[in-house]
């Protein structure tokens, strides 16, 4: 149904339920009070009665039709054109989805446009049928109604970002390999809620300072300046969040640039120790080597060597070869190879 409720107001009470538009048209105008209508993803035939029969301008039934608006608020004569980003967070995935609504409010009508499930505009309408007096004051009591419920969701939103930053902060310092990505998208997601948020000071001092039927009533003026307020402390909130997952970005890089520096560094003192161990290795082999050659010539079975008939000749080679790997310890010993 893209009707979700439909009824015609007088001095705050509900004294119709009509079946379909047609009908609210004509009770609309036989009762001199007030329709609210409430939309759920029209049909553009439907929509478009709506905007033939309230004068809606064409500019913002187009917006409304097309969807995926930011968060606005316009003025076409007497008629106010809203949009709205709710959003809601979904704990079984730790992320926030956003919806969209549009209302459209003038002298005598209010209609709303919604294409999620969030807001719950069931409960305005409870709320505000429960206050008939305060619903008397008109479309801008079902603005303010509306406003109020979509910054009461925002809340726990920011609840569930706040705690999702809290374990990013934690993940931090655990090495965990997935903590950028993590952070990117819950970066992501805070940037999309503060787009839906910051309008929001300005759509409230506007409706504050005028509305369908010129300056708001007082009682009015104090609601809506408690909602202002809300907003306010909301979008400090929220840029408090952008700014820890800034800061947590350029933690988790500095903590991965002085990770991979530690790695290096062991890989250093690793290759430092391998060359080391390679040198003394090399050495003993020099040193070995010396007095190797030495016995291998002398072993050799040639008839004519003539140190084989000298009687220092066996003396002379042992001599040869202490000395030889002698000069070559101390020399390694002097160049701390060994």
């Amino acid at each position: 149904m893209t009707i979700i409720d439909n009824a015609v107001y007088v001095d705050g009470h509900r004294t119709a339920d009509p079946e379909g538009l047609e009908e609210t048209y004509f009770l609309l105008r036989q009762r001199q009070g007030m329709a609210w209508i409430g939309l759920y993803r029209p049909e553009p035939e439907e929509l478009r009665s709506v905007a033939e029969e309230f004068d809606l301008s064409h500019l913002a039934v187009e917006d409304a039709l097309a969807g995926h608006q930011r968060a606005k608020l316009e003025h076409y004569g007497e008629t106010l054109f809203l949009v709205l980003r709710p959003a809601r967070y979904l704990d079984e995935v730790e992320k926030v989805e956003f919806g969209e609504i549009h209302v459209f409010a003038g002298p005598d009508f209010v209609v709303t446009v919604r294409r999620a499930e969030s807001p719950d505009l069931a409960r305005v309408r409870r709320r505000m049928e429960s206050e008939p007096e305060f619903l008397a004051l008109g479309p801008d009591a079902v603005l303010y109604a509306i406003l109020d419920q979509v910054v009461d969701e925002y809340e726990p939103v920011a609840a569930g970002l706040e705690n999702d930053i809290d374990e990013i902060e934690d993940d931090l310092f655990a090495a965990d390999p997935g903590v950028s990505r993590r952070i990117y998208e819950l970066s992501r997601q805070v940037i999309t809620f503060q787009r839906a948020t910051a309008p929001l000071a300005g759509i409230l001092q506007s409706l504050m300072g005028t509305g369908p039927d010129g300056v708001p009533d007082p009682e009015l003026q104090d609601h809506f300046r408690d909602v202002l307020d809300h907003a306010i402390r909301l979008g400090e909130r929220v840029s408090a969040f952008r700014a820890l997952l800034q800061n947590a970005l350029a933690v988790n890089a500095a903590l991965v640039a002085q990770r991979q520096n530690d790695e290096m560094r062991l890989l250093t003192e690793s290759s430092f120790a391998q060359n080391e161990q390679v040198k003394r290795i090399s050495s003993w082999a020099a040193i070995l080597f010396a007095p190797t050659l030495i016995a291998s010539i002398y072993g050799m079975n040639f008839r004519d060597m003539p140190e084989l008939d000298w009687i220092f000749g066996y003396p002379m080679a042992l001599a040869l070869m202490i000395g030889m790997g002698g000069i070559l310890f101390l020399t390694f010993k002097h160049n701390k190879w060994i």
